[in-house]
């Protein structure tokens, strides 16, 4: 190499402003590079030093060039040898060599590094030298365990990883988080994550948008979201994770995306859920027996169960009993008269209408006459695809207007079948399902055992 090639990053190469330029070049892209860098003439001379390798090793460029190989200085005397043959060794090699050893700083201490090395080929396309890289093997490890980790976070991960861009699209997604989206991994790509989900779309994004301005949340996050999948849609929870990726190249943090990691935990969070509605259900059937026990009239003791009954469960009930007379021994239609109901407007106790009056006037097949007719309980539901359909399908079932779902359930006692309670519930609420049914037939049990202690007491 010659004179001016040797000074490398050191000195101006002379009045030829293009020969000027080149070398300011070179010299800007050697001291810009994350890596430490040096190269050797064919002599074994130092002809290149760059601001990292300074860094590593505490040599300046000027104290660097132009020495012969590393003894003395930057290798142990006894190891110089062995180190610049394996370095010098890469010019009569084909490609690039690995290696690693051990060299010295400045202030005398160890530093074991991790090279790269390849031939400098001349014009004559002979080999003119080598340039190393190096880096500080913890370094390079570090580099190594992100880029794996990375790499089994997207492929043999047992929970979900997005990579979501700073447009709120995904980027990269892992095969679980494929399978839990219901699509490949390809097809999820760049698309808007409402086209994904059905439900939770406007709380997941306020989250992405949230870490994106201002960084990880605390703790995970709990999110219910509706999936499209080609069975149809699935409610599922996610427990979400995230972290905002910023660019590690730029001064300032650059916002590049946000890492979103998740786990479904659906069955833990429903399990969670029903053992919690339990509990309260039992607690509010313990204290509308204690309350109920304090009652002197057997019948509004009836009606204090159902008023507990309705916390959380129903906005409201309706009590009918089966009517006196030869129509509860014979095969003639079932008459139901009403006994009592919770009030459809202000809130308040339940009323009793007393022990004779006129039977409602169900039509033929309304859910509460088939429910004394099959001694089970009887589930409905209105059309909501206008409010005029559901507030007519509930007004022809004598039922408050704004209710959408109804539960019936039988009251019995002593073998006998003493009518029936009506469970309600508005548009604001989901449908009764099976173990709502199971609750009101607890509530109903009770009820029936007032109502036939308050006929007794009658008679």
């Amino acid at each position: 190499m010659s004179a001016s090639r040797r000074r490398g990053t050191t000195e101006e190469l002379g009045p030829d402003e293009p020969e000027r330029d080149d070398s300011d070049l070179l010299a800007a892209l050697l001291d810009g590079m994350d890596a430490a860098l040096c190269a050797f003439d064919a002599d074994g001379v130092v002809t290149h030093w760059n601001r990292e390798a300074e860094r590593i090793l505490g040599w300046t460029a000027t104290e660097a060039v132009g020495r012969h190989g590393f003894a003395g200085w930057a290798v142990r005397t006894a190891d110089a040898e062995e180190v610049e043959g394996r370095l010098l060794s890469a010019m009569h090699a084909p490609g690039r060599q690995v290696h690693e050893f051990a060299l010295l700083t400045k202030d005398g201490g160890r530093v074991l590094v991790r090279t790269q090395s390849a031939a400098v080929r001349g014009p004559d396309g002979k080999p003119a030298g080598v340039y190393c890289a190096f880096s500080e093997v913890h370094a390079q490890i570090d580099l190594e365990r992100s880029i794996a980790l990375s790499e089994a976070l997207f492929e043999d991960a047992a929970w979900g990883v997005v990579l979501v861009d700073a447009d709120l699209r995904p980027a990269v997604v892992n095969a679980h988080a494929a399978r839990s989206l219901g699509t490949g991994r390809t097809t999820v790509l760049g698309r808007p994550l409402g086209e994904l989900l059905t439900q939770g779309v406007e709380e997941l994004e306020s989250a992405l948008t949230h870490v994106l301005a201002e960084g990880a949340p605390p703790a995970p996050a709990e999110i219910w979201v509706g999936v499209r999948t080609p069975d149809g849609e699935k409610r599922r929870c996610w427990r979400s994770g995230f972290l905002r990726l910023a660019s590690p190249l730029a001064e300032e943090p650059v916002p590049l995306g946000v890492g979103w990691l998740f786990r479904d935990v659906t069955e833990a969070k429903q399990s969670e859920q029903e053992a919690a509605l339990l509990r309260f259900r039992t607690n509010q059937l313990h204290r509308a027996t204690r309350a109920a026990a304090e009652c002197e009239d057997p019948a509004e003791a009836a009606t204090v169960h159902l008023d507990f009954s309705l916390a959380g469960f129903a906005d409201h009930a309706i009590v009918d009993r089966v009517a006196p007379g030869p129509a509860a021994d014979t095969d003639a239609p079932v008459r139901l008269v009403r006994a009592a109901a919770t009030p459809s407007g202000t809130p308040g106790p339940s009323h009793l209408t007393g022990h004779a009056g006129l039977p409602v006037r169900y039509p033929e097949g309304h859910p509460a006459l088939q429910c004394v007719e099959r001694a089970g309980s009887v589930r409905a539901s209105a059309d909501t695809t206008t409010p005029e359909i559901a507030r007519a399908w509930a007004t022809a079932r004598q039922w408050p207007p704004d209710t959408v779902h109804a539960l019936c359930t039988v009251l019995r006692s002593r073998g006998r079948t003493l009518g029936v309670v009506t469970f309600l519930r508005g548009r604001g609420r989901t449908q009764f399902e099976r173990p709502d049914a199971g609750y009101a037939e607890d509530v109903a049990a009770r009820i029936a055992g007032a109502l036939d202690l308050a006929g007794l007491v009658a008679e």
